[in-house]
């Protein structure tokens, strides 16, 4: 059932899972729509002192005032897509929370990753609400505690459809991956809901 949730409670925040947040044939509808109506790209970006290639393809969709910085990047919002307005609508109604922005992510195959982190910057505010919708193939979501080591990562299958919200001071104590996958082809799209709250 698509209402159906699971809670994992963590030390100092928690998170919660829809594994069917839409149904198979939106979620396979939604993810062709967005392969063709997002303008993708792979952008440069700041890592421990140097420049490189973002290992995926981006793209920054929300309300005028949603400006959003990290990694050396300045992210003008482009307004949302019709597909994306509708995935808007569906995520808001299941987690009871409003998104002024969201980042889109392509992971074209296996080798495209993203590496350990916190979504913790100023415009997300104290204890950011975070919302991910996965679309296509099932990737491993990874997390683990700042002070932990790796028999401390948490493992968790995204599935397609699925919805996982990071929510409390997650952001604060916890850093997430989405790790190479290898021999995996097919495309996997992220949709990571935000609530931008502008500078100053």
């Amino acid at each position: 059932m698509a209402e159906h949730s699971t809670t994992i409670e963590l030390p100092g925040g928690w998170l919660r899972y829809w594994p069917s947040a839409l149904p198979p044939a939106t979620a396979d509808q939604a993810l062709q729509e967005l392969l063709r109506e997002i303008d993708w790209q792979q952008r440069e970006i700041l890592m421990f002192g140097r420049r490189c290639q973002q290992p995926r393809l981006v793209a920054w969709h929300g309300e005028p005032e949603a400006r959003y910085r990290y990694s050396g990047l300045q992210l003008e919002p482009v307004p949302w897509t019709p597909g994306l307005t509708r995935l808007r609508r569906r995520v808001e109604t299941l987690t009871d929370a409003s998104f002024n922005a969201v980042l889109a992510n392509l992971y074209r195959n296996g080798r495209d990753h993203m590496g350990w982190h916190r979504d913790n910057e100023r415009e997300l505010g104290r204890e950011p609400l975070l919302a991910s919708l996965s679309l296509g193939a099932p990737r491993e979501f990874q997390l683990r505690p700042l002070a932990g080591t790796a028999r401390d990562i948490r493992r968790l299958s995204l599935a397609h459809g699925s919805l996982l919200l990071m929510a409390g001071a997650t952001q604060e104590h916890y850093q997430h991956r989405l790790p190479r996958q290898p021999g995996l082809e097919a495309p996997r799209i992220n949709l990571t809901f935000r609530r931008i709250v502008p500078r100053g």
